[in-house]
């Protein structure tokens, strides 16, 4: 049976903060759970160093 709405799990993409357009990353978040916009540290291989990356879509 198929859902009615939208789905629960959503795509996002996550961008570096220190140098933008340098890092991407995309995941799934539900929506439910995290409303408020995703923010984690992930590596940025142009930066060689470990950096806070925000959701951007």
């Amino acid at each position: 049976m198929a859902r009615k709405g939208k789905d629960v799990r959503q795509k996002i993409i996550l961008e570096c903060t220190e140098a933008p357009g340098t890092s991407r990353y995309s995941t799934v978040k539900n929506r439910r759970n995290t409303s408020g916009r995703l923010e984690l540290k992930k590596y940025n291989t142009t930066l060689r160093k470990h950096t806070l990356h925000r959701e951007i879509k």
